[in-house]
């Protein structure tokens, strides 16, 4: 019985490892997002304004300690892959906090807010259950790599090195 438990844990596992979204839905790229001037935007129209590139995104809060700690990682990512452009989309829970979160730790890059937070509906959208959290797109648009974490540094550069 003990075996038949393990077999059917196996199998469920691999089925839903092979269903994994890989790929940003329509909700995903339609839900509201806030541009730092106040204007609404969505992830589509994001992606456009960076049509033909390689687009990291990065998604974290200014009070999410091991988003703090990777601000390192991110800044060697910028310049180590001057190619790619770097969108950051913030979970903070205010304007305010948002703004001084990029201030104070000097990211260069595209920002916006996820109004609704880590548990709204384009965090639902996309699975998040931790930040900071990475999704590459590639230069033709299609999704390279759809969920890395701060801890997949070396993976995130790899696959940069190979879409430059």
């Amino acid at each position: 019985m003990k075996k038949l438990i393990a077999l059917l844990s196996v199998i469920l596992l691999n089925i839903s490892c092979s269903n994994a979204q890989t790929d940003l839905s329509s909700e995903a790229l339609s839900n509201k997002l806030l541009a730092f001037d106040g204007s609404e935007t969505n992830l589509a129209d994001i992606l456009k304004k960076h049509n033909g590139k390689t687009v990291v995104i990065e998604i974290w809060a200014s009070w999410c300690s091991d988003c703090v700690k990777n601000v390192p990682n991110i800044k060697e990512l910028q310049a180590t892959h001057t190619n790619a452009d770097f969108v950051f989309l913030s979970c903070d829970k205010t304007t305010e906090a948002w703004a001084k979160g990029i201030e104070k730790h000097e990211l260069k890059g595209d920002h916006y807010l996820i109004p609704d937070g880590m548990k709204g509906a384009f965090a639902k959208t996309i699975d998040l259950n931790w930040i900071p959290r990475y999704i590459i797109i590639d230069k033709t648009g299609k999704v390279a790599l759809y969920k890395a974490i701060e801890t997949d540094h070396e993976k995130v550069n790899t696959l940069l090195k190979s879409l430059n």
